[in-house]
């Protein structure tokens, strides 16, 4: 196989990666299929109000095509959604790019070698490869709430934010306390009558240290290449702490902690407000937060923050455990993504027609979080355990890219591959270890499915795992592949 076809699902940050590090190694046959009518994943569909990221911005860029002018130190959502949109045209790839083309299913071809990719409009495509790149956070989770269905005002999803209404001095419910939900608050609070803020369980929220990039910073950083790699250097090291703190290790622990009690405190003078805020489980068990501006929105007169159970929706509003109605003329849900469903609802088929769901039962997991026993070159990016608690995302997109563009080359050579159950078993036998030893392993959050697995988060630094990606193991795979020089980065 001279040239192997290459189909790659989703065009974000990792399917664009992807792209890149395949053209880069040579590999000229490749389609990225996009189900939106442009590029840029969740941060085309993530537009609420006072969307942010909350990695620092000189972080939150390529290796290969460095950023150097953010306007500040944690980007605003239209600015990384630019970002993405110009590099994809600028660099070609977004000529690989084919929108409104949503997968629905795809299937290995046992005798063909291939396999068969549908569309929702029911064409099929064939390919060598198969690269799934749809990522944790595609796809929004909003609870089963009864009665739902029987609000008669506007309702919906932040990543599916409806700026056709007007939130302009109406009654707004928050569901959810969470990454989406401290940025929206704070950004509507001026504008509506009141505000309900439905919380299950407190997040901890330490001070971000946010600010706008000075015309001459940005000019620094531009003309001097070498500061902007030193300072991205050490803001990537200071992230590494970040992640070492929330495995075995904790260092930072307690000094995390202690921001954030001085955080709640000075902010939030209200004693009973206070104790209503103060998180139920250990620091890091669930998604560590970042905002100056949460905890005095909440101090507003006209914010209320109910801790009570949801009971049901009705037509006027919410109703809680205690009995009382929540009036609202919207409702916002800021109830996060179901992220342990990996490419769910698309129907996967590897080796005798064998489903990617039911290879997953009890927990997704793949070796090196990329590739899975039975589904023969099929690689997933940001796939099970490749989250992180701390740093950017986009270093464990990159590595997992690269050796993607390993094992297509080799690939190329000797035909398809596909990793050796015994091999996938070990490595996953050595994460949930270390997942077990983690703080994510005491309390409930959406890192877990249902049966309790973390299916989600990498336990070890972003370090670590390019390390881990850097060179192809030959002998992790069935097939005989030859050793591959590990992607520079």
């Amino acid at each position: 196989m001279a040239h192997p076809s290459v189909i790659v699902i989703g065009a974000g940050f990792g399917g664009l990666a992807a792209a890149h590090h395949l053209r880069e190694a040579g590999v000229s046959d490749v389609t990225v299929l996009e189900r939106a009518d442009d590029v840029g994943g969740v941060w085309r569909e993530n537009t609420y109000p006072g969307a942010a990221c909350d990695v620092p911005s000189v972080l939150y860029s390529w290796s290969f095509a460095r950023k150097h002018d953010w306007s500040h130190r944690y980007a605003r959502q239209p600015e990384i959604l630019d970002y993405l949109r110009s590099h994809a045209v600028a660099s070609g790839l977004r000529e690989l790019v084919r929108t409104g083309a949503e997968v629905t299913g795809a299937a290995w071809d046992d005798v063909g070698r291939q396999w068969t990719v549908r569309l929702a409009g029911g064409e099929e495509l064939r390919a060598d490869v198969l690269v799934s790149a749809v990522g944790q956070l595609s796809r929004p989770s909003i609870p089963a709430l009864p009665g739902l269905g029987s609000f008669t005002g506007p309702s919906f999803h932040t990543a599916t934010w409806d700026h056709g209404v007007d939130l302009t001095g109406q009654r707004v419910a928050i569901v959810g306390t969470g990454a989406s939900a401290i940025q929206v608050v704070p950004a509507i609070v001026d504008r509506v009558a009141s505000l309900s803020v439905f919380q299950r369980s407190a997040p901890y929220v330490v001070p971000k240290p946010d600010g706008p990039y000075s015309p001459r910073q940005q000019h620094r950083f531009a003309a001097h290449p070498r500061l902007h790699r030193l300072t991205r250097q050490g803001v990537f090291h200071l992230s590494e702490q970040l992640n070492r703190t929330l495995d075995s290790d904790g260092r930072l622990v307690g000094v995390l902690h202690k921001a954030w009690q001085l955080h709640l405190r000075r902010q939030v003078r209200d004693p009973a407000l206070r104790a209503r805020l103060m998180p139920d489980y250990p620091l890091g068990c669930k998604r560590l937060l970042f905002s100056n501006d949460w905890y005095p929105a909440l101090t507003r007169p006209h914010v209320d923050v109910v801790d009570d159970r949801i009971e049901a929706v009705e037509s006027r509003g919410i109703r809680t455990a205690d009995g009382r109605l929540h009036e609202a003329d919207v409702i916002v849900f800021g109830t996060g993504f179901a992220a342990t469903e990996f490419l769910a609802p698309m129907d996967i088929r590897g080796r005798s027609g064998r489903l990617l769901a039911d290879a997953w039962q009890g927990g997704a997991r793949a070796h090196l979080g990329i590739t899975v026993p039975g589904f023969p070159s099929f690689f997933v990016l940001y796939g099970p355990n490749t989250n992180l608690g701390g740093s950017s995302i986009i270093g464990m997109l990159e590595a997992q890219a690269g050796y993607v563009a390993q094992a297509v080359t080799s690939l190329g050579r000797h035909g398809p591959v596909e990793v050796r159950e015994d091999r996938a078993a070990a490595y996953d036998t050595e994460v949930q270890r270390r997942l077990a030893e983690s703080v994510w392993s005491s309390c409930t959050s959406w890192y877990r499915d249902p049966s309790g697995r973390i299916t989600t988060n990498w336990p070890g630094t972003v370090r670590e795992y390019q390390q881990r990606t850097a060179r192809l193991d030959p002998d992790d795979f069935r097939a005989d592949l030859p050793a591959q020089e590990g992607a520079t980065r």
